[in-house]
């Protein structure tokens, strides 16, 4: 951050020198020092958090369980915003529960939150014999690779989202593209890259840094399916308002769009942890007739209506965490209130 300006009207007179080591003084690290010692602090402790998933895939998966859910009571105690939107989004969504059930479900869903955090380091390193024995298929998973269509897997966004990712490649010989929102830590963002494409079975496009285009390359000329999360807030343009548990949520057109401009099958996926060290299930379920429908409006509204479905299935289980109400109607007030 560059330092304040001279207040307007002050007089350009000499400053006494300060004397070495005072504050302000030739010793006085610069902003720019301060942040690069900040990068270098950060960096190193992205590895040391990289190291230590590396060694959780040493782990039984029921350790894992037990560590993830005690990193969830923790970032509950510590973790005050998304504490606070996730509690917001369950009053919002789930108003029929009562108070106390939702803070119930409040703590099982940071629990869930806490274990998909720490076993990331399983789906990063395990081997492929091992994620094989413990993610469990359900449904038509080779459906894009018979299909003489491009496939659209929808896929919402639940806590076990990364393991329908490494089901997409395990299970099915089908090139995998997606579009993944770009880390700020470049060793996280590093890791993650390496972990999801070190199978060799497609590519992940940075939203920010490649867009759309290159993704629909893939599709069309080298044959990908797409792995779609269709489920986030990402501002008016490009959205429609459309009912979610009842709330107006600013719901993404794209995924419709492309899939009738490309012509895809439009397969849905849900992901689900299992408890203990029992793995993970994941869902491949019959491909949508009549969606697309070619009205926007109709089409996100179904869409969210088969996602309130699949999350009242699993309640704990989604991504409460995410402002999925942040953009609001013209007119319509904030819902979340201001950031701590």
């Amino acid at each position: 951050m560059s330092p304040p300006g001279r207040p307007k009207g002050e007089s350009r007179r000499a400053q006494p020198e300060a004397a070495p080591g005072s504050a302000g003084g030739a010793d006085a690290p610069a902003p720019g020092r301060r942040r690069d010692r900040s990068t270098v602090l950060e960096r190193a402790a992205a590895r040391v958090v990289v190291a230590l998933l590396w060694l959780v895939h040493l782990l039984p998966l029921a350790w894992v369980d037990a560590i993830g859910r005690a990193l969830g009571a923790l970032l509950l105690c510590v973790g005050g915003n998304r504490r606070r939107v996730a509690r917001r989004n369950l009053e919002l969504c789930l108003p029929e529960l009562g108070r106390g059930a939702r803070e119930t479900l409040l703590r099982e869903h940071f629990g869930w939150l806490g274990r998909s955090l720490v076993e990331r380091g399983l789906l990063w390193y395990a081997s492929p014999d091992r994620l094989r024995r413990l993610i469990r298929v359900e449904g038509d998973v080779g459906l894009a690779e018979r299909s003489e269509r491009p496939v659209m897997w929808l896929v919402p966004h639940f806590m076990a989202l990364d393991v329908a990712g490494m089901a997409t490649q395990l299970f099915q010989k089908r090139l995998v593209g997606s579009i993944y929102q770009s880390q700020s830590n470049p060793v996280f963002d590093a890791a993650m890259r390496r972990g999801r494409l070190r199978f060799g079975q497609g590519q992940v496009f940075s939203r920010h840094r490649d867009g759309a285009l290159p993704l629909v390359r893939a599709i069309k000329r080298q044959g990908y399916a797409f792995f779609n999360l269709p489920d986030m807030d990402f501002g008016a343009e490009e959205a429609v308002f459309a009912p979610f548990f009842g709330v107006p949520a600013a719901t993404l057109v794209a995924p419709a769009r492309m899939a009738r401009t490309l012509g895809m099958v439009v397969q849905p996926v849900v992901a689900e942890m299992l408890p203990g060290g029992q793995g993970w299930r994941v869902r491949f379920l019959p491909a949508w007739d009549g969606w697309p429908s070619g009205d926007d409006a109709a089409d996100a509204a179904a869409m969210n209506a088969w996602i309130e479905t699949e999350i009242r299935r699993l309640p704990a289980q989604y991504l409460w965490v995410h402002r999925r109400f942040k953009t609001r109607p013209p007119g319509e007030l904030p819902l979340y209130g201001r950031r701590r």
